[in-house]
């Protein structure tokens, strides 16, 4: 009978559930997604590589869980709300409270699963998908990755049952604190009118200073560092939030002064009506302004480490290939890669030196990378070497720095070996099989990924039996390692800024909904004294317009500003920061249109 009532209750407030259900539905997915990249154990023990973006994924659920938790409890308090009259006639008409509260918590569980039925499908299917699009950027096989995973689907199952009990039990508790009248008339209460500029003063002036604190933080957070962070997150919530409660009403009753605009139309109507819901309205805006710089900024970031792993792998080092005495199969692939320049250097591994061939090196005089921006060719002479081999040895500190620099760090074939410079006389003399190390600088280091990976498999294979500490790490593999993780960044940006935007979005779009009834007779005695509905229409879209419309300017302020914090980190932390503000865009306007039409449905019903 519970089950049947709340099913009938469910389905009277259908367009309100379908929008609760839709972020539901998006977070559940997400977090089943995020799972299943974190947990899957035997893919990520045959996938090395895979395995250094687990803790990404981990972080992204934290958060994306952090948030779900305040979207589903605000949004169950707005279901509690529109469903308080129909509660408070039952009561009257004989039904226990308790049987009201049994009633709710059937209501609010009926939903969860629901949602999780719904979710960890669309979860699953999101999984094989975001897999697929991970694996294809990082070039690897998606064997033994299992879309539908039973822990991965434990953990979300049991995360989001328990938050749909909380919600129920806090939903319990505030309905027995409401009396039966405080129910049925739970439509009628009066707004309260925004406190006057005056009394506001102080924390209008706390707020810009907060605000300015916050944005100070980020522009220099690469002096601050840790300090910058704390202060940053902590000014910049505090100054959005004193902004909205104070300046945001003084703001409005500006506008509503303005006799110019008040004059046009119905808009002193408009204006109106937007002074009394934005007393109700501010805490929720100031919340959706540091949810869009959360989501906008999530995508902002992602795409900026992307690229940062593109521009580390060009600056990570000077020369694409190191290749120490290639084999035949090794010169086949190096013949596949257009080099702009290339040198070969002859050397001899003695017992405690490397001898590199000083003709050699003055004939092809290499570039070496002095910083991340510099770069540049060696120039020091090298110093004469007619002596013996043992006085030689006794002077290997005066080779100049930038030959020790690249022999070291670019031309060297192990770390167990000091480079030394001998002239030919002295070369010759050593007992030792020659060998060469080529280098090379391609015309695109990306464009040749599958060569460098090749190369890079055969002189791991090579070093396998070697007992030497082999210097091993290529242009490449330093690449890789960060791309892989940069690759996880922009998928948990991408994911993470879509639920923060969407779950922002249907929050203001419940709020506004929420005080749709309360404005029926307002526009009801307007329709009876002639405005024509053209009008009201035209008011409608222009309030919830503004409404829209503050959080999303300071939001977007908050991410042109807040994408400086990373300037210490990333080449360029503003990297096509127009796709993240566009898709923001495109989500926020047509959740605008959507709560315009079911506004409009509320207030300004189809005449039969």
């Amino acid at each position: 009978m519970l089950a049947k009532l709340a099913w009938n209750g469910m389905k009277s407030k259908r367009k309100d559930y379908i929008i609760l259900l839709a972020g539901l539905v998006m977070s559940i997915a997400i977090f089943y997604m995020f799972q299943t990249l974190a947990l899957n154990r035997d893919f990520t023990s045959e996938n090395a590589m895979i395995s250094s973006i687990q803790l990404v994924f981990n972080v992204g659920s934290f958060l994306l869980a952090a948030v779900t938790f305040f979207y589903i409890l605000y949004t169950n308090t707005f279901l509690l709300s529109l469903r308080q009259q129909e509660y408070g006639m039952f009561m009257l008409l004989g039904a226990k409270k308790q049987y009201i509260k049994r009633l709710m918590f059937v209501e609010n569980l009926l939903i969860g699963i629901i949602a999780l039925i719904i979710g960890l499908a669309a979860g699953t299917g999101l999984s094989q998908l975001t897999a697929k699009l991970i694996m294809d950027q990082l070039n690897i096989t998606l064997e033994g990755y299992q879309p539908f995973y039973l822990p991965s689907l434990a953990v979300t199952f049991v995360f989001f049952l328990l938050l749909f009990l909380v919600t129920a039990v806090w939903n319990h508790i505030k309905l027995s604190r409401l009396q039966v009248l405080e129910l049925v008339h739970a439509e009628t209460k009066s707004d309260r009118m925004p406190q006057k500029p005056k009394k506001n003063i102080v924390t209008i002036i706390a707020g810009v200073l907060a605000l300015a604190a916050g944005w100070v933080s980020l522009i220099f957070m690469e002096s601050l560092r840790e300090l910058g962070v704390f202060s940053a997150a902590i000014m910049t919530t505090l100054g959005t939030y004193l902004l909205f409660s104070s300046l945001l009403p003084v703001l409005v009753n500006a506008l509503k002064k303005k006799q110019k605009w008040n004059e046009k139309g119905i808009q002193s109507f408009t204006f109106s009506q937007l002074t009394f819901r934005i007393h109700s309205l501010k805490k929720l805006l100031a919340t959706a302004a540091m949810l869009i710089a959360l989501g906008a900024g999530a995508i902002s970031g992602g795409m900026a480490f992307k690229n940062n792993a593109e521009v580390f792998a060009e600056r990570s080092g000077v020369y694409d290939a190191v290749v120490h005495s290639p084999a035949a199969e090794e010169e086949d692939i190096l013949e596949d890669i257009t080099f702009t320049e290339t040198a070969e250097y002859r050397y001899k591994k003695g017992e405690e030196y490397n001898y590199y061939l000083k003709e050699d090196l003055e004939k092809q005089r290499p570039q070496i990378q002095l910083t991340t921006d510099n770069v540049k060719r060696v120039k020091a002479d090298l110093p004469d070497q007619e002596e013996s081999l043992k006085e030689v040895k006794e002077e290997a500190a005066s080779i100049p720095n930038e030959w020790s620099r690249f022999l070291t760090m670019t031309a060297a074939a192990d770390y167990s070996r000091q480079p030394l410079i001998v002239s030919n006389a002295l070369y010759d003399d050593i007992e030792a099989e020659e060998q060469v190390v080529f280098i090379g600088k391609s015309d695109d280091f990306l464009a040749y990924r599958d060569q460098w990976a090749k190369l890079d498999e055969l002189r791991k294979e090579q070093l396998a039996s070697s007992e030497e500490a082999v210097a091993s790490t290529s242009k490449y593999s330093m690449y890789e390692n960060y791309n892989t993780v940069a690759t996880g960044t922009v998928f948990m940006g991408f994911f993470l800024g879509i639920a923060f935007l969407a779950m922002m979005a249907s929050c203001l779009m419940f709020k506004v909904l929420s005080g749709a009834a309360k404005d029926i007779p307002r526009y009801e005695m307007l329709r009876k004294i002639g405005v024509p509905k053209k009008l009201l229409n035209q008011s409608v879209f222009k309030e919830l317009f503004l409404v829209f419309l503050f959080p999303a300017l300071l939001g977007m302020a908050h991410v042109l500003i807040g994408m400086n914090m990373f300037s210490f980190i990333l080449v360029d932390p503003y990297y096509r920061i127009w796709v993240s503000l566009l898709l923001f865009i495109t989500i926020y306007v047509l959740y605008y249109l959507l709560t315009v039409k079911m506004y409009k449905s509320v207030v300004l019903p189809e005449e039969k």
